[in-house]
Order: C-alpha cells, then structure tokens, then sequence
C-alpha cells in the first residue's frame, strides 16, 4: 500500500498516456495520489482528475515562482474550491529564490495570504522550498501555520531544519532524489525522521528516482523511495508502505 501525497499528474507529460500511467501506479499498489495545483491551467486540470479517477485527490494553491500573476480572483477562485470534498490541502505555495520571475517581496505576500486562507478553511498546506529556508521557517511561524500543519515538499533540508518545521505540525516529504547516489543530506536525514511524520512523494513528472533517473517519473515510481527509505531505516518495504500511508490519510482527512 502506497500513497503519492505529491504528484503533477495535471502537467502536460502525461497527456497521451494518463490511463496506463494510473494503471501502472495500481499495478504497484499505490492506493491513493495527491495532484497538486499551482496555477489556473494546473488547478483546472486537478480537478478533472479528481472527477475521473477515485485514487486521486487534489491540492490547490499557487506556485511562488508565479506569485507576481495571481489576483485577489484567484485567491478567491481557491477558496471556493478547497470546500470541494476532494480537494484535501492548499498548495504548493512558498518561496523559491532560485528562479526570479517573482519578486521576493510579492512572494512572500502571496505566501502568507495563502496561510491565512488555508487557517480559514481549515485545510493542511504543502510547502515548496528553494534556496529559501530561512525566510520560509520564519512565516511559517509568524504566520502561526502549526494550526493547519502540512508538509515541507521534497524535503532536503537539514535535521535541524525538519525538527523545526515538526515542531509547527509538519510532516517531512521525500522524493526521488533520497534514492541519488549523492544526495548525503537527505539519506542522513530521513533515517532519524520519526516514523509518524514521514512521507513519500514522486514529484512525478520531476526528480525521477534511480533507476530511471533521467526519465520522466510517474506515481508507480514512489515505490522505488519507499524502498530506499525502508533499506536506511532496516525497515520493510511493507512497514513504510503502511506508515507513509497512513501519515497521509490522517493529514488530508481520507477516511478510505
């Protein structure tokens, strides 16, 4: 039993092949599939899955490289749609300096007014992270998000840094690259992670794990992060499988 708590199943990749993808992902136990949003066209397509497939659920909010486009209509377009049944988080939403189309100062903006309206509706909130920790850690807290807690998306930061985001009722999320023969830091990390704050994502289409690194990814690959982590912590497969799962069900309110 897998859950793929992020995955952009709504990117134009899997136009083509959407139906042997999900098939693929069931062939690998994958249970259930959070499609995050984080734009108009993306949002839109999130929740047409929703409506198509039963594993899926969606996550909707607004992507900081694209913070300088959203309006105050979108933000309200997002409200309305987190009271739909299937929709179980708000995001991807944070801070990225690594690309610089958004301007910081708006980033951070559109970052907090999307906690604010993920404590109105009472929603978790995933949270995306480049070359931003310092800035994120501190809205997170300022902005007093430990009432809706969430997850730090593809999480490679340090320790420190994860016991910090827990301590606001985070879970902490890993990807394909914890599964990189050179990702140190997120191997170190994940095996001092306590079994009911972790989380297994695909990302999918990006950061494909090893062994097909390079290629596009899709939800059925989770697998391949399940059994990375379950080697470091000298756990089984099944144990992480059932844990992450589990983790995922209770954050998002899936009762099935």
């Amino acid at each position: 039993m897998l859950f793929d708590s992020h995955a952009h199943l709504n990117a134009i990749q899997y136009e083509k092949d959407i139906v042997e993808v999900i098939q693929r992902a069931k062939d690998e136990k994958v249970t259930h599939i959070v499609v995050v949003g984080f734009d108009r066209e993306t949002i839109s397509k999130a929740m047409e899955l929703t409506d198509q497939y039963d594993m899926i659920y969606a996550a909707v909010g607004w992507h900081p490289v694209d913070a300088i486009d959203m309006t105050e209509e979108d933000l309200n377009w997002i409200k309305q749609l987190a009271l739909h049944p299937k929709v179980v988080a708000i995001g991807e939403m944070g801070l990225d300096y690594y690309w610089d189309k958004s301007p910081k100062d708006i980033q951070k903006e559109v970052f907090r007014k999307q906690i604010q309206l993920a404590k109105e509706v009472k929603l978790p909130i995933i949270i995306h992270n480049r070359d931003a920790t310092e800035d994120v850690v501190r809205i997170l807290q300022e902005e007093n998000a430990s009432e809706v807690g969430g997850i730090m998306h593809c999480f490679t930061g340090s320790l420190d840094v994860a016991k910090q985001c827990m301590d606001m009722n985070f879970y902490i999320s890993f990807g394909g690259p914890v599964t990189f023969k050179n990702a140190k830091k997120p191997k170190e990390v994940v095996k001092e992670i306590p079994m009911d704050r972790l989380l297994i994502e695909t990302d999918c289409p990006y950061l494909t794990p090893h062994p097909f690194r390079g290629k596009r990814n899709e939800p059925s690959y989770v697998k391949y992060v399940a059994e990375q982590i379950a080697e470091l912590r000298g756990v089984t497969l099944e144990e992480i499988g059932t844990k992450t799962s589990d983790n995922a069900r209770k954050l998002f309110g899936i009762t099935r």
